[in-house]
């Protein structure tokens, strides 16, 4: 068809875009309603326009989409004002419909400023869609603004909501003029539209499962008369009286019922906040209140309702949050069934205005590094009482993040087996406007007070690193190490057979694009029998830097990389496939850094397809038997449950892609296992390393491009099914409880389909 890619016809005002393809994009036939079928082979689809300039101002987009397979994500409008297309000019639809979905969107968008040129971007991921021709209406700014308060009104529900609403836009017609209102009301519309999406269907599961499948049955009375004093530690501070009573109710429907409610007001000027206060101290001897002469933060006014407390257990709720009715209950049952555990932590949703619930973060059990990079321990948190009082209590100073910052002391007290998780979620975070659960970065100074609180842990435990911002990203944190000033020597095992154009890949890479300062290379040719091969080998032997051990033997994954490591000089080791290729410099010097904390074991890296989609971002155990890839076939840049995809975290297991260890751990455990020839032999390792006490990790720092077993061929042939069943089977038996139960990964997300979306039903422990 032509540049035009997006050929605009002006017909009465609308103007009737036509869609043709710019990149990644197939024709695919029709769907069965006779639209244009097409198929998106990439990430990055795209539809261009050319036009001739339409003038900006206020329209009305009509879009619809039928998903045929694969996924609608994200899908959004670039808009060319004279300077290109760029991420300024960029409108984006929170839109996740799955197959057998449709999105209809009829949405007005604003162009402050004459449009040259447009681009379609449908979903970032591959996919089949359905797209009749969408439709552009010119709009006035009257009737702009009254589709935006229909949507808005549309988009809320019941009449206190609504009213909220209209009284809003008074106040900001009043007060802001025309273009604050139409700020205003483009920007409720865009946040309404996007909480208003639940790709993995929250709701639906909550309905089927938010009675807390697998939870103990034990009545309100008998665990409380049997349970230990729980005091629930709340400072207040201008509370709308609406949520506090709320929060304070909340704590009252407990089913579990020798609790306490300390409660600290912060010298708040509305005087309604002490009023509610004292009705419901009246009303229940369980709320005990104080209230402070003097305003002094978060932090005083916590360690005052601690003062108060008489409680073993301290639990910790904002003022304007809910507690599940068995939040109390479901904590002290774990306590009850774990003697070992000092704190423990909930999972967790977040409600809004109308008490809907939405966006859960189902974590995983204690993950060291996970907290490090954000606070997955948050809400629920429950404390002995005995462990916050040893480490000073709340620190002034790290208001916002005091929560993280007590965090951070406690678990420097602890093993890893006195950090409890109970995997239900407990807690419902209020996401309202200045909240932050609604945007991390709402309150500026949690910000600055999450990276001191960080840094200041990192001070105390002895480790070299510094804390890093992740643009865009707010409440999301990369601790980078420092590398001793004598980096040791690495060895980059290389098991090969052939195929000399990608172990050639692999070494250049290593060697030329690597920017690490000492490392050597060692080959484990498995009996190669290639001219090309032989004489490429013949060649590597020339350079210093290169070994080649040479190994005739049947194939074995596990004997050749023993082998190699044997061989190798290198205090660290580094087990890469002959089928990576490099293309960040700087992969091996962050995967070292974290292999050289004592108290890390297996350390893997962010693996991409060819095709830019994810193949490795750390192994999920019990998925589809075994184990699996997490975030298999997501494109790059996937963001994750909750950011998990791009965050430094512990993982049970990494792939030996690209591993790298201490060679005097990797000696110690015995290398990989030589019954597991082929499969899981890396997973078996890394599950041997963690029953020593190390923690595996996995870096989205480090990323590399995994052209996954080209050397290798297919593995559909019976021998060598029948080799992987009787390598399934090993794994099955030697680490049953474990892959049952992954502590990396939530008993409430799914083991079949996609990892990460929702368990339909969960799985829980007895």
């Amino acid at each position: 068809m032509g540049p035009e890619d997006w050929k605009m016809k002006h017909i009465e005002g609308t103007i009737d875009p036509i869609l043709t393809p710019l990149q990644q994009l197939q024709a695919a036939g029709k769907t069965e309603h006779g639209f244009p079928l097409w198929r998106a082979t990439g990430d990055d689809p795209a539809f261009l326009c050319r036009i001739d300039p339409i003038p900006g101002g206020w329209y009305q987009l009509d879009l619809r989409v039928d998903v045929v397979s694969g996924r609608l994500s994200t899908p959004c409008l670039y808009v060319d004002y004279g300077q290109g297309f760029s991420e300024a000019g960029k409108i984006e639809f929170a839109v996740d419909v799955g197959a057998g979905g449709r999105f209809d969107g009829n949405m007005v968008v604003m162009f402050p400023a004459p449009v040259v040129a447009l681009r379609f971007d449908p979903t970032i991921m591959k996919a089949k869609l359905g797209l009749p021709n969408p439709r552009l209406h010119r709009l006035g700014r009257v009737e702009a603004a009254r589709r935006l308060v229909a949507d808005g009104l549309r988009a809320r529900t019941g009449f206190q909501a609504r009213m909220r609403f209209v009284l809003e836009i008074l106040r900001r017609g009043v007060s802001g003029g025309r273009r604050a209102l139409g700020d205003f009301l483009y920007a409720s519309s865009r946040v309404h539209h996007h909480r208003s999406m639940d790709p993995l269907d929250y709701g639906r599961w909550l309905d089927t499962y938010g009675s807390l499948p697998g939870a103990t049955e034990t009545s309100g009375s008998e665990t409380g008369t049997a349970g230990p004093l729980v005091s629930v530690v709340m400072p207040t501070y201008n509370t709308p009286e609406r949520w506090l009573r709320r929060c304070i109710e909340s704590v009252r429907e407990q089913t579990y019922t020798n609790w306490e409610l300390c409660i600290a007001d912060d010298a708040s000027p509305q005087p309604h906040v002490a009023r509610i206060l004292d009705e419901y101290a009246r009303l229940d001897p369980r709320v005990r209140y104080v209230v402070r002469d003097t305003n002094g933060h978060i932090s005083h006014a916590s360690n005052t309702a601690l003062d108060i407390a008489r409680g073993e257990y301290i639990a910790l709720l904002d003022h304007d949050d809910e507690l599940h009715p068995r939040a109390l209950q479901e904590m002290m049952s774990g306590f009850a069934a774990h003697p070992r555990w000092r704190m423990a932590y909930s999972d967790e949703d977040k409600i809004d205005d109308q008490g809907m619930r939405f966006d859960p973060y189902f974590k995983p059990d204690w993950n060291h590094d996970l907290l490090l990079s954000h606070n997955c321990v948050s809400h629920f948190g429950v404390y002995e009482r005995a462990l916050v009082e040893s480490v000073g209590r709340f620190r002034g100073g790290f208001e916002g993040s005091q929560d993280w910052d007590l965090a951070l002391r406690c678990i420097e007290q602890l093993d890893s087996d006195q950090i409890g998780h109970v995997p239900h979620v407990l807690y419902h975070w209020r996401a309202i406007p200045g909240s932050t659960a609604l945007a991390p970065g709402e309150k500026n100074y949690a910000h600055l007070a999450a990276m001191k609180s960080l840094q200041s842990h990192l001070e105390r435990v002895g480790r070299d690193a510094e804390v890093m911002e992740i643009p865009r990203h707010p409440g999301n944190y990369r601790i980078r190490n420092a590398l001793p000033a004598q980096p040791p020597k690495v060895s980059v095992v290389i098991a090969t057979r052939d195929r000399s154009e990608l172990l050639s890949m692999a070494v250049r890479g290593i060697l030329q694009d690597t920017d690490y300062p000492d490392l050597e290379v060692v080959i484990v040719d498995n009996g190669s029998v290639e001219r090309r091969t032989l004489d490429y080998l013949a060649r590597m032997t020339q350079d210093s830097r290169v070994r080649v051990i040479r190994h005739g033997a049947p194939f074995n994954y596990s004997e050749l990389n023993n082998l190699g490591v044997k061989h190798a000089s290198g205090e660290v080791i580094c087990l890469l496939n002959n089928d990576i290729e490099v293309t960040s410099p700087d992969w091996l010097k962050e995967m070292v850094s974290q292999a050289l904390r004592p108290d890390i074991g297996a350390v893997g890296a962010m693996l991409y397809f060819p095709d830019g989609t994810i193949q490795h971002a750390g192994i999920v155990l019990g998925f589809n038997g075994v184990a699996v890839s997490a975030y298999g076939g997501r494109p790059k840049g996937w963001f994750g449950h909750m950011f998990r995809a791009r965050l430094l975290q512990n993982y049970s297991a990494v792939t030996a892609a690209c591993m790298v260890l201490r060679k005097s751990l990797y000696e110690d455990v015995g290398g990989l296992d030589e019954g597991l020839a082929v499969a899981y032999n890396d997973v078996d390792l890394c599950l041997r390393i963690h029953a020593r006490g190390y923690r595996n990790l996995w870096t989205p720092y480090s990323e590399l491009v995994h052209h996954e077993s080209a050397s290798r061929g297919p593995d559909d042939v019976p021998e060598r099914r029948e080799r992987f069943l009787h390598e399934v089977n090993i794994m099955k038996e030697r680490w049953p409880r474990i892959i049952a139960r992954d502590p990396a990964y939530s008993p409430n997300l799914a083991i079949v389909g996609d990892t990460f979306d929702y368990a339909f039903p969960p799985r829980h422990k007895d």
